[in-house]
């Protein structure tokens, strides 16, 4: 039977749908994002955490023992299980270096071109494990087995079904890994940060260079680093898309009226320049924001 709490949280969920201010509910189904929430009596003592239902249970790092979590999310990412809870911290206290403003250029080649000089290896993570991913689903195809009578998939359709997994997971992680250490660094030692207000999802309907845009994570980049610089103290200014950042010269000002993207160094025909064509773009976005 269901609790007062439960039967009043159902009743007011259906109000909602017949006043038609919400939508039925959907069930989860199993296999996709599957999480679960627990609340009650948590522990946390080294590498072992108590929860309710399932009592202590041993994790692959060690956590310091913390007291008051009052409630868990537990989740699976390719066949791996997480546990995240909530917990006060204090605040970091960073001291900048004076007049520690940057532009940040993000590119394919190289993942973002700072206006000091400082460029960050694209590791492309999905390019590197394109052919050994094609290869896994291959395999995944063809152990696919469906029983008409029982509707049901081999054993070893499953099986491959985790290899598959496990390799996206790795993949999603070699990413995130690479744009949060840039996040943080921006985010530590700079006062003031300067990025472009980037259309990606225009910019993934070129099909030659979509793969690559995705690869490189600009939407995911700009997430981390609003909040990174929210919790440290520093500034994000966002510059306009329309911005020639890249057309402009960082010497002279001199804008080009055609910028091919086979151009990789930037010749001002005005004053002679000669630089990288991101680097230039950076140093144009980091003077947009001393301005």
């Amino acid at each position: 039977m269901r609790t007062t709490t439960s039967l009043a949280r159902f009743r007011y969920k259906f109000s909602t749908i017949f006043k038609k201010v919400s939508k039925y509910p959907i069930f989860k189904k199993k296999g996709r994002k599957d999480s679960f929430y627990l609340e009650g009596n948590i522990e946390i003592k080294n590498n072992r955490i108590k929860l309710p239902i399932f009592g202590w249970i041993k994790l692959s790092e060690k956590i310091k023992d913390l007291k008051g979590v009052k409630n868990v999310r537990i989740s699976r990412r390719a066949d791996f299980w997480f546990v995240s809870f909530k917990t006060e911290a204090k605040k970091e206290k960073i001291k900048y270096a004076k007049n520690s403003f940057v532009g940040v250029d993000l590119g394919i080649k190289t993942l973002a071109t700072l206006s000091n000089g400082m460029t960050f290896e694209n590791k492309r993570p999905y390019k590197f494990y394109k052919r050994k991913l094609k290869i896994e689903q291959r395999k995944l195809s063809k152990k696919y087995q469906k029983n008409k009578s029982k509707k049901e998939q081999s054993k070893n359709y499953g099986k491959q079904q985790k290899v598959v997994a496990q390799l996206h997971y790795k993949i999603a992680c070699i990413r995130e890994d690479s744009l949060h250490k840039l996040t943080t660094y921006l985010a530590k030692n700079h006062v003031r940060i300067a990025i472009e207000d980037l259309n990606v999802k225009g910019m993934s309907k070129n099909h030659k260079l979509s793969s690559a845009i995705l690869d490189g994570g600009f939407y995911e980049f700009r997430r981390q680093l609003t909040y990174k610089c929210e919790w440290y103290g520093s500034k994000l200014v966002v510059v306009d898309r329309f911005f020639p950042s890249s057309k402009l010269c960082s010497n002279c000002g001199h804008k080009k009226e055609k910028l091919y993207l086979s151009e990789r160094i930037y010749t001002c025909e005005k004053c002679g320049l000669r630089m990288d064509r991101d680097l230039n773009a950076s140093v144009n976005l980091a003077k947009h924001v001393v301005s």
